[in-house]
């Protein structure tokens, strides 16, 4: 892999890991569309890191702050309990989903499926929280794992994780930006646990010759664009709806299908 297809698949999955547009029918679509060759285990495993950087940079002060007991124990266990129907799911069918779930017709489909499945959701959740304080405090022991449980879901190519745990959310009544900044705090763990475990298949099978500096290149555009997407994503919808998101999934649906005809 050559600097510029590293680049620019580093900024593809760093913006759509974290906007609700479905990253796996991206990485099908642009190699497609530019004639590249898979980009491999490595820049996968690479670019793992670039994103859960990115969560880590944009959320210190709110993991400081479970660290600290400023939010309280409850929302720290909340995550954690919340993170195992994903962990669960892809320790036992990981694999089978990787290998049997790739279609592209599949993947056009679930991305369309679950973009209407979101806009569904936000047509009835609340423009702002109610209350004061931290709204997270608000989260709840059904909400979390009602989360949790979708956060599974998303293994499915093309739906999405951060699309269907913010979808989950607001069917819970979380506020758009609440259930966004969950969202992206239950993805610390996941996204970690699949970094980690890409990472030991990696210094199985060994880094690619020649590929370190495109790979380097990978991250820090998967870190920057990931986290000016995190940041996007939760300012704008403290103020305005998801419908463009839904637009653009079943656009890419339509791209996908008429792509790979």
């Amino acid at each position: 892999m050559s600097y510029l297809p590293a680049v620019i698949l580093g900024v593809v999955q760093g913006l759509t890991e974290f906007l609700p547009i479905s990253s796996s029918g991206h990485l099908i679509l642009v190699p497609h569309v530019f004639g590249w060759r898979d980009q491999g285990l490595a820049f996968d495993a690479v670019t793992h890191i670039g994103t859960l950087a990115a969560l880590v940079a944009y959320f210190r002060g709110e993991l400081l702050d479970l660290a600290r007991g400023a939010l309280s124990r409850r929302v720290a266990l909340i995550l954690i309990v919340a993170t195992i129907p994903a962990g669960v799911v892809g320790l036992l069918f990981g694999k089978a989903i990787e290998t049997g779930l790739r279609s592209p017709l599949l993947i056009a489909a679930t991305t369309a499926f679950w973009g209407v499945v979101m806009w569904l959701a936000d047509r009835r959740t609340s423009a702002k929280p109610d209350g004061n304080g931290d709204p997270l405090e608000r989260v709840g022991w059904g909400r979390g794992v009602t989360v949790g449980v979708a956060q599974a879901i998303a293994l499915i190519p093309g739906t999405s994780r951060s699309g269907i745990t913010i979808t989950a959310g607001l069917f819970t009544g979380l506020d758009r930006a609440t259930a966004a900044r969950f969202s992206f705090l239950l993805g610390i763990p996941i996204t970690a646990a699949a970094g980690g475990y890409k990472l030991l298949q990696l210094l199985n099978t060994g880094l690619p010759a020649g590929e370190s500096g495109p790979l380097v290149a990978g991250v820090l555009a998967a870190f920057v664009s990931g986290w000016f997407a995190v940041w996007f994503l939760v300012g704008y919808l403290r103020r305005r709806s998801l419908t463009p998101f839904v637009i653009y999934r079943l656009l890419l649906a339509l791209a996908i299908l008429l792509a790979v005809r």
